[in-house]
């Protein structure tokens, strides 16, 4: 049978006692794993390319800034490509992108060579995350796919914690080149895998393109992604123009896109998704959460080696506990969300996230390792029992036919989340300290940087706490969702 216009007279592919399923799980999975691990492959490896091509600061951070930027900008449109080509075209196509973009990379003999690989890259990245949630949920009926959707998150949060670990290994023995070369013959694997055993599972009806909605989608994801992430830069922040510009200009973009999708016949994300009462709902814990840990993915090292004075490796050491546990414990948190639906998890994680974040925005210069080893790993257990259950939630909530607009308005918001969510924290903690400095010294008892950002810590996590009291307060009105029509509006079911 062929392969790209398989049919079947299930309902759902795992139905069919002719498919194999777990295969086709494999062969996604092995594709999204070192996508996913090259995210954070590269971070500890920047000084690194500093001192091979003889770049700044500034110039190196662009291989995560434009990183981030394509993957805002390409991910988007994944939901008319997921309609327009089939399952196993588009994973491949995105799979052989990504290699080549690798072994660019591997094989660079410049900077500018080395970034246009990252950027090509990130292209099969920004695409691959919906392609699996699409299958996924096309392949499996919504009383299964808690566990599955588990696994994603095994992959989406265990590939990243490794990643700087692994990293600093291969960059030790073998040189930074070999954190691409590493990748390569996994991702041809993949390509191999899939080719023999993945079927198409999407039904592709190519509809029609709107090229302004591709242009507003560019100017806006792409300017708030820049913008954010641009703001770290320079002592000016967020009154920078090369900062204010871009974020304005998003925003503005943004508001134009989403009028014109209401008016489209086939938008090219199809906003009618929002509707949806637990969908949205997920979406806004899913922003919490992520705000959540980067106050602690980026403010917790910061503080451990500056207060605390504990060397980078051991900061990453003391968080990688944490960081595994979240992984593992995703697909045994999607199993009991099948079990016993999301109440369940989501009130009781929620409770614990506040706890851990009120217990954070308690730490001073005299915290004991142990304490911030169990609070880390109090947040993303929590963490693992709220944010694949509740994405799930509202994925089951809506019709199959916009299950490829909900997976890409939920995948965008990642690196948009991302972006605002360092920006906005870190500017926090940084204001906090100035002001500390500026006005809480005593001239008999001058107040220390470490005493400063001590208190611009404290602040960024009491933020933190708040806005994970607003998670809890959300979780007591979460349902179990059930499939339904724009035109049957949900309600509620136990």
């Amino acid at each position: 049978m062929d392969k790209d216009n398989q049919s079947t007279k299930y309902e759902y592919l795992a139905e069919d006692p002719n498919v194999k399923v777990m295969p086709i799980m494999l062969s996604l999975i092995i594709g999204a794993f070192f996508a996913i691990l090259n995210e954070t492959l590269l971070n500890i490896a920047l000084s690194t390319l500093m001192d091979e091509f003889g770049i700044s600061v500034t110039t190196v951070q662009w291989m995560a800034t434009g990183f981030l930027l394509v993957m805002g900008v390409v991910t988007p449109a994944s939901a008319v490509l997921l309609q327009w080509f089939s399952t196993r075209q588009l994973f491949l196509g995105t799979m052989v992108i990504f290699s080549i973009g690798t072994a660019i990379c591997a094989a660079a003999p410049t900077f500018p060579v080395l970034l246009a690989g990252r950027l090509i890259q990130a292209i099969g990245t920004g695409l691959l995350i919906p392609i699996i949630f699409n299958v996924f949920l096309l392949i499996f009926p919504p009383a299964r796919r808690g566990k599955v959707m588990g696994f994603v998150g095994l992959v989406i949060m265990f590939a990243p914690a490794i990643g700087p670990t692994l990293s600093g290994v291969i960059v030790d023995h073998l040189g930074w080149r070999f954190l691409f070369i590493t990748v390569i013959p996994f991702a041809l694997f993949s390509i191999a895998f899939a080719y023999k055993y993945l079927i198409n599972v999407s039904e592709v009806t190519k509809p029609k393109i709107d090229v302004l909605s591709l242009i507003f989608s560019t100017v806006g994801f792409g300017g708030i992604v820049f913008g954010f992430s641009s703001a770290g830069e320079g002592e000016s922040g967020f009154l920078n123009p090369v900062v204010f510009v871009p974020i304005v200009s998003g925003v503005v973009a943004l508001i134009f896109f989403s009028i014109r999708q209401f008016k489209l016949e086939d938008p090219l994300l199809n906003l009618r998704v929002f509707r949806f009462p637990m969908y949205s709902h997920a979406i806004i814990l899913f922003l919490i959460i992520i705000m959540a840990m980067f106050s602690s993915e980026i403010i917790l090292p910061m503080y451990m080696q500056g207060p605390l004075g504990v060397t980078p490796a051991t900061a990453g050491l003391i968080l990688l506990p944490g960081a595994i546990l979240n992984g593992l414990m995703s697909p045994v948190m999607g199993h009991l969300f099948d079990k016993f639906g999301p109440r369940l998890l989501l009130i009781p994680a929620s409770a614990v996230l506040c706890g851990t974040m009120f217990m954070m925005s308690r730490l001073d210069m005299n915290t004991p390792i142990w304490m911030i080893i169990v609070g880390y790993i109090l947040l993303m257990l929590s963490v693992s029992a709220m944010m694949m259950p509740a994405e799930t939630n509202g994925l089951n909530q809506l019709p199959k036919h916009l299950y490829p607009h909900g997976t890409a308005v939920m995948t965008t918001l990642q690196p948009v989340a991302g972006a605002v969510g360092v920006s906005v924290f870190i500017s926090i903690m940084s204001a906090r300290q100035n002001s500390y400095l500026t006005h809480a010294a005593d001239p008999g008892n001058p107040v220390t940087i470490s005493e400063s950002m001590v208190a611009g810590v404290e602040l960024v996590y009491f933020i933190a706490f708040v806005l994970a009291i607003v998670a809890f307060i959300m979780a007591l009105f979460v349902y179990r969702a059930q499939p339904t029509e724009l035109e049957d509006l949900p309600s509620k079911s136990k």
